[in-house]
């Protein structure tokens, strides 16, 4: 038979997807409820800024974008210098600053993946795409990653971002720059370029421990006298001293619980709804097997009486 495909390949196709389907929602319907208050473990990694000392130099923007294989964001500035506007497809990291209207008051922030101890976007991703990897980083698979864009719903800090104008897009985040050089046991380019040490790399119980020195030695340096990313949902492995109310440099007020934990919720009530539906489809997949293997045991007796090839 020639052009297109036959009947056979066809009904071959769906019952493919079918199983593919079923297969990807049974285990996530089996998924356990997260913890509200998820523990980081001992070996997850962090990086702490301290927007008090950094001088707004974006050095760690220049060197995330080499990593990373990254082309500049030279858009606003006419294709002259490497000038995103936000977290974009083309820029992982970013130095922004907050200046008070008509008023003296300014703090430089570092924007990037929080890489939270119970992730929203690994929670809302359907495929698995998104997971916590090694030392806690949050990373993406590709080969698992269908464009739902979920994820940049998820994320209450907005970070994770689509490639609008690419024919076979992808999510870009930062990963801690955990293919790059996490796995060679390198720190991540931001905080190894970083001439001022406003933003450091090590483990999430030492620059916690740290964070808290900091405010304990100098506390009418820091406007709340807390770390953020401590508690805010449910932990985060980046975290943050500030001069100024961290909602003002754009960090979202959060509450303890894991974002995760509620997502989990959602979901639950989500799968136990789809299981019905789900168990149709399996026992109308096993009837249509069943039906298709005997159609096939028959097909050349059918055949050798027709004196034609069986095109279904």
């Amino acid at each position: 038979m020639s052009g297109g495909i036959s009947r056979r390949q066809a009904l071959l196709g769906i019952l493919g997807f079918g199983g593919t389907v079923a297969g990807t929602l049974a285990p996530a319907a089996a998924a356990e409820e997260h913890p509200a208050h998820p523990v980081a473990p001992p070996d997850a990694v962090s990086m702490l800024y301290d927007s008090t000392i950094c001088t707004g130099c974006k050095a760690c923007m220049v060197a995330c974008s080499e990593a990373n294989g990254l082309p500049p964001d030279t858009s606003l500035s006419g294709g002259l210098w490497q000038m995103p506007e936000g977290l974009n497809a083309k820029t992982k990291n970013i130095i922004e600053l907050y200046k008070e209207p008509n008023g003296p008051e300014f703090a430089y922030v570092k924007r990037q993946c929080m890489h939270c101890l119970d992730p929203a976007c690994v929670t809302g991703c359907p495929f698995g795409a998104l997971k916590k990897n090694q030392w806690g980083a949050v990373t993406w698979e590709s080969s698992l990653c269908i464009g739902c864009r979920y994820c940049e719903v998820a994320c209450p800090f907005e970070v994770p971002k689509f490639e609008w104008d690419k024919w076979n897009p992808k999510i870009v985040k930062c990963e801690f720059c955990f293919d790059q050089r996490l796995l060679e046991h390198m720190e991540p380019a931001c905080t190894a370029v970083c001439p001022t040490g406003s933003v450091i790399f090590g483990k999430r119980t030492d620059l916690l421990a740290k964070a808290k020195e900091r405010i304990a030695a100098s506390p009418d340096k820091y406007f709340e006298k807390r770390v953020y990313g401590e508690h805010e949902a449910g932990g985060t492995q980046v975290l943050y001293l500030s001069s100024v109310a961290f909602e003002k440099i754009g960090l979202p007020k959060l509450g303890s619980t894991s974002l995760g934990h509620y997502g989990t919720k959602v979901t639950s009530v989500i799968y136990k709804w789809l299981s019905g539906p789900i168990i149709v489809a399996g026992i109308l997949g096993a009837v249509i097997k069943r039906n298709w293997n005997r159609h096939e045991a028959e097909r050349p007796e059918r055949e050798k009486k027709s004196g034609f090839p069986d095109q279904l």
